[in-house]
């Protein structure tokens, strides 16, 4: 089955909408995209500075050379900066009797219009008609139908409009809807599903994070998973994770609204499996290391390390269950899997504040020996008392950025000496957990020789 979609828009010169939204975002999803640039814009993250409208005899032309060679089930248009512009584009997807999903773009989110005024009859009465699905958001919606949102009630009658106008599906996408007036809580973020028959709510933890692209960005992937043959309410569900993720991950470049990142769940993927990648061959070095034994306090060591950016305990791999003593050698008594250990977790996660390239810590005992043999090594060490933790804080959290603190560095070795309940012990810190694994060797096999 031929997986090419066509994007139909405008060209944002900063690559964080338009064209560039919509293909960086086909090919994170897996489907060759195919595209026809109908306008050219000078912009950057601070807004637009100028439109350059392509004539709409080229559009036609690059229309008709892709028509002739894909095979074309699923289109996206978003940027049509005229009529001319907006005529051709649906007279010709009319004639390839592909299905359609029309973003009405009409100003860039950093600023700026993307549509004559006098054009957006020619979106309600041309455009709209050919569209399976169309994704406004709440302004956008409002300029096609003259309804004034302020709510999901009145999002879904200014969805029912468009639906009215001939669109099979709208989705009205809900970033820019005040919540407390809609009734929801804070940190929600609902887009609203409605069609002729049927209306449903796609609800969703509202991201912090650049917005530039965003609303490209959802349309494209909604395009694409629809083009998979996915059905209409999990591709909109799809596509609003989709998006929110891109927002979560949205890199900070420019100086105006940061683009949206739509290869994050890719580069996260890969760096959540060299995360395990790296614990298992540790985890192996600790299990045939004969000396390493001695060095396990009686709670058992735990080994964990994070992915780059980490930001929450499920961001970081450990071990299930610790790595204990078994005769005369180390047991590993569970799996490696992210969110294990929330000890080892705020350890690196507080040392990732101070240094993002620190990324993996383990436990091991106390002693004197152990101290000696880390100082002898040159290793850099620091410790904290949890006498002086203050109240409400977390031990390990707290603990880590007491010593980096007392040192103007991420140290190689925390230690603390216990209290109440609490056995002494040792966190050796660093780049990787191979890099760890192999400190705690080398001080096992030095105070081994003692």
């Amino acid at each position: 089955m031929e997986r090419s979609v066509l994007t139909v828009g405008g060209s944002d010169s900063g690559g964080g909408a338009g064209i560039q939204a919509d293909l960086k975002t086909f090919a994170a999803l897996g489907v060759h995209g195919l595209s026809v640039i109908a306008a050219v814009t000078a912009q950057n993250t601070l807004g637009v500075r100028g439109v350059f409208p392509v004539p709409a005899e080229m559009i036609a032309s690059q229309l008709d050379a892709v028509a002739e060679d894909f095979d074309i089930s699923w289109a996206k248009t978003g940027m049509l900066f005229s009529p001319e512009a907006i005529h051709v584009v649906a007279e010709r997807l009319r004639a390839l009797h592909c299905s359609v999903v029309v973003d009405p773009v009409i100003a860039a989110e950093a600023g700026g219009s993307l549509i004559e005024d006098y054009a957006i009859p020619a979106l309600i009465e041309e455009l709209i008609p050919v569209a399976s699905v169309v994704t406004p958001n709440i302004f956008e919606a409002e300029a096609i139908t003259g309804v004034r949102i302020c709510d999901l009630e009145s999002a879904r009658e200014a969805a029912r409009r468009i639906v009215e106008l001939g669109a099979r599906a709208v989705v009205v996408t809900g970033g820019h809807l005040e919540c407390r007036a809609a009734g929801l809580q804070a940190d929600e973020c609902v887009d609203l599903l409605v069609t002729e028959d049927e209306s449903a709510c796609i609800s969703g933890r509202r991201r912090s994070g650049g917005n530039h692209g965003v609303g490209c960005t959802y349309s494209a992937a909604l395009t694409a998973y629809l083009s998979m043959g996915m059905g209409l309410q999990e591709a909109a569900r799809q596509a609003h994770e989709f998006a929110a993720q891109s927002i979560e991950r949205s890199m900070p470049v420019g100086h105006g609204a940061a683009p949206v990142d739509q290869a994050a769940f890719l580069r996260e993927d890969a760096e959540r499996f060299r995360v395990i990648s790296s614990l298992d061959q540790a985890v192996s070095m600790l299990k045939e290391e004969m000396t390493f034994v001695g060095l396990i306090p009686e709670v058992g060591s735990n080994i964990g390390m994070a992915i780059p950016g980490a930001r929450s305990e499920g961001d970081v791999a450990a071990v299930e269950g610790r790595i204990v003593r078994a005769g005369r050698r180390a047991h590993v008594s569970g799996c490696i899997r992210f969110g294990a250990s929330r000890h080892i977790a705020r350890v690196v996660l507080a040392a990732m504040r101070f240094d993002p390239s620190i990324r993996a810590a383990m436990n091991i005992r106390l002693g004197e020996d152990v101290l000696s043999e880390a100082s002898r090594m040159g290793l850099r060490i620091s410790s904290f008392d949890r006498g002086e933790e203050p109240p409400g804080e977390s031990t390990m959290s707290w603990g880590t950025a007491r010593a980096i603190e007392r040192l103007g560095a991420v140290p190689d070795i925390i230690w603390d000496a216990g209290g109440v309940g609490k056995e002494p012990m040792v966190r050796i810190l660093g780049r990787d957990a191979v890099s760890v694994a192999t400190v705690a060797i080398m001080l096992s096999r030095a105070v081994g020789k003692r």
